[in-house]
Formats: structure tokens, C-alpha cells, sequence
């Protein structure tokens, strides 16, 4: 189905971050460089700059299913990304908005605790999250601190991230990606882990010195769904978003007074459209 400009249609299922960095701000800016057309449910609105998170308020669970149902009933989505949930009646109001349609390319974001430190998901729902919406998932995107408290692992390598990517996918999830920007020693190098297929790939790149680096989670696992979305194969819609936020973060900016954000409006060279 030809949508114009877009390569495809995605939704993210996330909080909103009204310093536009994060959450949905970020997976909507993300969609559009990437030449897909977005569509959201926003789980939870938070009270949040570049300093941290101040406040928070959760969408009725109702709501979050509703807005999955009314979008998906209408729009032919290609691939949908979840990120902060919350509580466990969200994931739960979540995950069955998603069964529902039936969806298939979901891309799980296991948000529980945003940069500054702040909480941004309760301790009840991690159980709730690993029952129910993580077994769905095509990809699981964990960090290191989120991969530790799915596994209760203590991560200190990238064996360890290795034993947590099998570990993690147990739960049902299609494959797994343990991100290793938190990983302790080797500042120059950044090690991510792919779980994909029994087959365990490691994808590294010099770090980047950059304090312009609030959203990036969020960033990588929507330019994932993205590129699902567009049409590519899970391990090259990977490859590709780890180029877009390697970008995105050279070209980083900073507006407010703590951490900076993502150059989000990057243009990557298979998104270039030609008039002619």
C-alpha cells in the first residue's frame, strides 16, 4: 500500500516527555526522519525537562487500549514500538490492544527508569511486563540496568549481557538486543548484543563524547520499528537505526540547562527522496 512520501506506518505506545527529547516527542521525530508516518497512544503525560522528571500522570488503562483500537482499526500498522508503560494495568491495557489487532512487529522497550535517575515504571509491573507483553515482542531492547532487573543478573560484561540476552529471551520474545552503552570499563568502545535466532551477533562502534544523549533508547527502538515498518528484516532494521542514532547523537543539541537531546532531523541516506 503506497502512503505518499512514507515508507510505512508505525505507532509507539509511550509517555509523553515534554521536554521533546524522550518518550513520544522523540519517537515521533525519529518516525519522520526515517520517512515513516507516526501514529501514538500516549500511556502517561510527565511533568519533565532536561533536568529530570518532576511529575507524572498515568492514562486510564481504558484510554491507552482505545487509543491502539481506534488507530489500528483504521491505519494499516506496519510495526508498533512501546516504551514508558508505567503500572501494570497499563501494560496489561497495552498488550491487549496489540493482541486484539493482532499485531506483529512489536518492538518492546522495557523503559523503567528515565536518564536522570527517576522512576518511570513501578516495581509491580516489571512481572506484569515479562508475562504478558514482552512474550509478544519480535524485539526486546533492554540496557544493562533494564536487563538486570528482567533477569536479576548482575551484568559486568559482555559475556554477562550474552547470558542475559538467552535469559531474557525465555520469556517468549522474538529476539533480543542488550544495549551496552552502561557497561562499566571499555569507555572507548560501545558493545550491543543481538539475540537473534539462537545466533548471537556483536555490534560495536567507537563511543561518541556527547552530553547531548537524552532519548537514546528511545530513539534506537522507534528507528527499529521504523525500519520494520518500511519493510526491512529485523537484524538490517537494527543495523540501520544504530546508524541513524550514531547521527543523531554526532549532531546532538543542547537547549536546556541539564542533558541534551538527539539531532533527530538527521537525513539518512536511504530516506532521501529525488523530485524529477
Amino acid at each position: 500500500m503506497k502512503h505518499g512520501i512514507y515508507r510505512g506506518v508505525a505507532m509507539t505506545v509511550a509517555g509523553s516527555d515534554s521536554g521533546g527529547g524522550a518518550g513520544i516527542q522523540a519517537d515521533l521525530k525519529t518516525f519522520a526522519a526515517l520517512k515513516v508516518f507516526g501514529t501514538t497512544a500516549i500511556t502517561a503525560l510527565t511533568v519533565q525537562n532536561s533536568m529530570g522528571v518532576s511529575g507524572i500522570h498515568s492514562a486510564p488503562p481504558e484510554i491507552i487500549r482505545g487509543q491502539i483500537l481506534a488507530v489500528g482499526k483504521d491505519f494499516p500498522l506496519d510495526a508498533v514500538k512501546t516504551g514508558m508503560l508505567g503500572n501494570s494495568e497499563s501494560v496489561k491495557a497495552a498488550a491487549a490492544g496489540l493482541a486484539e489487532l493482532g499485531i506483529e512487529k512489536i518492538v518492546a522497550d522495557p523503559v523503567m527508569v528515565a536518564q536522570s535517575g527517576d522512576s518511570l515504571l513501578e516495581d509491580e509491573a516489571v512481572a506484569a511486563l515479562k508475562k504478558i507483553l514482552l512474550p509478544m515482542a519480535l524485539l526486546v531492547t533492554p540496557n544493562i540496568p533494564e536487563a538486570e532487573k528482567l533477569t536479576g543478573m548482575k551484568i559486568r560484561d559482555i559475556d554477562d549481557m550474552t547470558a542475559a540476552a538467552h535469559e531474557i529471551a525465555k520469556l517468549g520474545c522474538g529476539a533480543v538486543l542488550v544495549k551496552g552503552g552502561h557497561l562499566a570499563g571499555g569507555p572507548e568502545l560501545i558493545t550491543d548484543v543481538l539475540l537473534l535466532e539462537g545466533k548471537i551477533s556483536l555490534l560495536q562502534d567507537r563511543r561518541i563524547e556527547t552530553t547531548a544523549n537524552h532519548g537514546t533508547g528511545c530513539t534506537l527502538s522507534s528507528a527499529i520499528a521504523a525500519e520494520l515498518a518500511a519493510g526491512q528484516g529485523l537484524e538490517e532494521a537494527v543495523i540501520r537505526a544504530r546508524k541513524y542514532l550514531r547521527s543523531g547523537l554526532l549532531y546532538g543539541v543542547t537547549a536546556g540547562h541539564g542533558a541534551g537531546c538527539l539531532g533527530h532531523a538527521v537525513t539518512m541516506p536511504w530516506t532521501e527522496i529525488v523530485h524529477g
